[in-house]
């Protein structure tokens, strides 16, 4: 069984890098402009969906131009993989950013748009609600945050400038920089003495609230809370 190689020259290593970059950098911009999403969480995924993108763009760039990039590379290989570059550097520089960054530029660009216009619902580049709910819509300003776990139980406290949220892709969970003793039915009662806060793993929550504080001092805000509201929402 004859098994693969790996490159041995210097010019069969350029070669493989040059094939693999097309792919890199439309990976890398369509990530940018698209957001992460949860397929794209581990690295081989990353990996198979940029080497996937190289064969896609160098069998265009073949299709295309297939006989002027052989002639060239034949070339180069025949009198120094650097004699491009000394006699022609401007031109093999374009040609390089063009094939390298240019086409995978526009690509990822036309398929983000193209996704951006045909979605079935409206399209966010933020990867998860909670990174929504805790990330832009949490410049509207502190507020309190209740939450009933899965046996029942209500926990509640104030999020403010030294709570914390986590963000994707690590798994949601919720620091409150201060903790309130909850009612039965999901009301606030006074605030827990002695403690620095409360923290909240989402994975042992069933529904979560955040509520408006009725008074609108910032100190109060952002040291110790309002008065929390009575009832629940």
């Amino acid at each position: 069984m004859r098994t693969v190689q790996p490159p041995s020259t210097i010019g069969q290593t350029v070669a493989v890098v040059l094939l693999v970059l097309p792919g890199v950098t439309y990976q890398f911009l369509r990530e940018r402009w698209r957001g992460p999403v949860a397929g794209e969480t581990q690295l081989a995924e990353r990996v198979l969906r940029a080497v996937t993108a190289s064969v896609v763009l160098n069998a265009v760039y073949l299709v295309v131009a297939g006989p002027a990039l052989v002639t060239a590379w034949r070339r180069a290989e025949l009198s120094g993989l650097s004699a491009p570059f000394i006699d022609h550097p401007r031109s093999t520089a374009a040609w390089g950013l063009l094939l390298v960054f240019g086409v995978p530029g526009a690509a990822a660009a036309a398929v983000s748009s193209w996704q951006r216009r045909h979605a079935g619902s409206a399209y966010r580049s933020t990867p998860t609600a909670w990174d929504h709910l805790f990330g832009a819509a949490a410049q509207g300003g502190p507020r309190f945050v209740r939450a009933r776990l899965k046996d029942g139980t209500w926990v509640g406290g104030w999020y403010g400038s030294r709570s914390y949220a986590s963000g994707y892709p690590q798994p949601a969970d919720l620091y409150l920089q201060r903790s309130y003793r909850m009612g039965r039915d999901g009301s606030f009662g006074s605030p827990v003495e002695g403690t620095d806060g409360i923290y909240i793993r989402m994975a042992d929550v069933d529904i979560m609230e955040l509520v408006t504080p009725a008074r609108n001092t910032q100190g109060e805000q952002d040291d110790h809370g309002p008065q929390p509201p009575d009832q629940p929402g």
